[in-house]
């Protein structure tokens, strides 16, 4: 099995929301793919994968999320 991402979403800081999370399926992914909504942490480490879809969002290059401590 591969564990190469299905697609890989980019966001800049200001994406993000609260503490440095994203989620998915984010609002560009078709109807017909939908899953339920997870909140991903991309905060923490630059990067989160969805359980369901498998699609990764990861920081831009150079962009620094301000996590809640």
């Amino acid at each position: 099995m591969s564990t190469e991402p299905k697609s890989v979403v980019e966001l800049a800081a200001a994406d993000l929301l609260g503490p440095g999370v994203t989620f998915c399926p984010n609002p560009k992914m078709a109807l017909w793919s939908n899953h339920p909504k997870v909140f991903l942490d991309v905060a923490s480490t630059g990067e989160g994968r969805c359980p369901y879809c498998g699609t990764v969002y990861r920081l831009k290059a150079g962009e620094k999320a301000h996590a809640a401590h």
